[in-house]
């Protein structure tokens, strides 16, 4: 039980932080899958070198909070009953907004997109390699590395990240200011509140936190009792089987939807030089030959497909899945968001109810392109249909066309007139239940 550890002062026991990573993992029957070995051993906070609690000045107490050997029991107990939360979706989706919900709880580790990581490691690759990695292989990488994020190993993510890091500490985590675990004590001894008294955003968290020493990030994954995840890089539901099957895990999928023509909308606006062609359309009401048609109706695929599948509750599913529609969450986020807890078998914390309460009925427009993009501070209710006073009736007409199905599968009314489209005192979103729980 000592291998790894060593005898400290004052019977005090000293051990690796591979060690104890090691034996919080064996206590749960933990064992990491990976791509490759990982190069190097865990070399950390609680033994010797530079990182000796014993040796540590008084600023860097955040080590010796996480060196204290009571840190270890509590951990296997929280670990045991620990929540694995995907926020599942696709881009513009409102999923930013969501994911709060999640971010604000102090009891969850929450990471933004990870899987970028993966994503650009793989475009990157050369041309000869990308074409052998076909969509198998990156949904398997997509799979791994979630699977090592929930069990707190994000040093695997060196695996990924470009430039590579350098001793577990890297400046390149994508929207790490995303993330309040990670613009926070232990990991920021800077950290706290941002300079509104809430979310941390995009200016001071770098500045004041640095670059993110992943060995502290994962530290900081255990000590808090769940983890969440937002991605919009898996296209179906199907693809995340094998971890709702992996005993390892308690996986609950919130499979958020979003009506595709305020999809469209949204996208572009954020992604103007992408959505080129669909600002042409939309501002003449001619159709450039040269449109991408795929860049929605391929979403509106995948996600009528995983709503499918999760709607027939197959076994593996059964009680993992759960489908929101931002247009409810947007007109009712009080009532969802504990919905949503409801799901996940938590409590919702008093901050998260805060944070509702402060952040959807602002009506104040962002000050920069950044913040537009990503905001989640918003007049929830006037932003769930405003798509509608954006959008031309032909692109309208064509995407009803392309994704019917979609639409009539999450019950979003279609159109049959301008007039139609821009009568803002009818909604477009069917009051509709999704019985998927059972």
């Amino acid at each position: 039980m000592h291998v790894g550890c060593r005898g400290g002062g004052g019977g005090r026991m000293e051990c690796s932080w591979k060690t104890v990573l090691l034996l919080v993992c064996a206590s749960l029957g933990v064992q990491y899958t990976a791509i490759r070995t990982l190069r190097d051993s865990l070399s950390g906070p609680c033994h010797g070198g530079v990182y000796h609690c014993q040796s540590r000045q008084p600023k860097d107490s955040r080590w010796r909070a996480l060196c204290d050997d009571s840190m270890l029991p509590m951990e296997m107990s929280a670990a045991a009953s620990r929540r694995h939360i995907l926020l599942f979706t696709t881009t513009r989706s409102g999923s930013s907004f969501t994911g709060q919900l999640f971010n604000q709880h102090p009891g969850i580790f929450y990471v933004f997109e990870p899987l970028y990581h993966v994503q650009q490691a793989f475009t990157n690759s050369s041309s000869r390699l990308r074409r052998a990695l076909d969509r198998r292989a990156l949904l398997g990488a997509y799979r791994d590395l979630l699977l090592n994020l929930y069990t707190c190993d994000l040093r695997f993510l060196e695996n990924y990240i470009h430039p590579e890091p350098q001793e577990h500490i890297t400046g390149s985590f994508f929207r790490r200011s995303s993330s309040r675990a990670l613009c926070s004590n232990p990991v920021c001894p800077e950290g706290g509140e941002g300079a509104s008294g809430g979310q941390p955003d995009e200016t001071w968290c770098p500045k004041k936190c640095g670059a993110l020493n992943l060995t502290l990030a994962s530290m900081a994954c255990l000590s808090r009792g769940h983890v969440a995840i937002k991605t919009v890089r898996v296209p179906e539901v199907g693809d995340l089987r094998t971890l709702t099957e992996d005993p390892r895990l308690d996986l609950r999928i919130v499979h958020l939807v979003r009506d595709p023509r305020a999809i469209l909308a949204s996208r572009m606006m954020a992604f103007s030089e992408q959505f080129r062609a669909w600002k042409i359309w939309n501002a003449t009401g001619r159709k450039p030959r040269y449109v991408d048609l795929s860049q929605i109706t391929s979403t509106c695929r995948d996600m009528a497909e995983s709503a499918e599948t999760g709607l027939q509750r197959p076994a593996w599913l059964r009680g993992r899945y759960l489908l929101v529609r931002y247009e409810d969450l947007a007109l009712n986020p009080a009532e969802k968001a504990r919905e949503l807890y409801k799901f996940v078998g938590l409590e919702m914390d008093e901050n998260v109810r805060l944070w509702i309460a402060q952040n959807t009925n602002n009506s104040v427009p962002s000050t920069s392109e950044w913040n537009y993009k990503y905001s989640t501070t918003r007049d929830s209710k006037a932003t769930a249909e405003s798509w509608r006073l954006r959008l031309g009736f032909d692109i309208v007409r064509t995407l009803q066309t392309l994704c019917n199905d979609t639409l009539s599968l999450l019950g979003y009314r279609v159109v049959h007139s301008v007039a139609d489209l821009r009568n803002m005192s009818n909604s477009l979103v069917e009051p509709r239940t999704f019985q998927t729980l059972l």
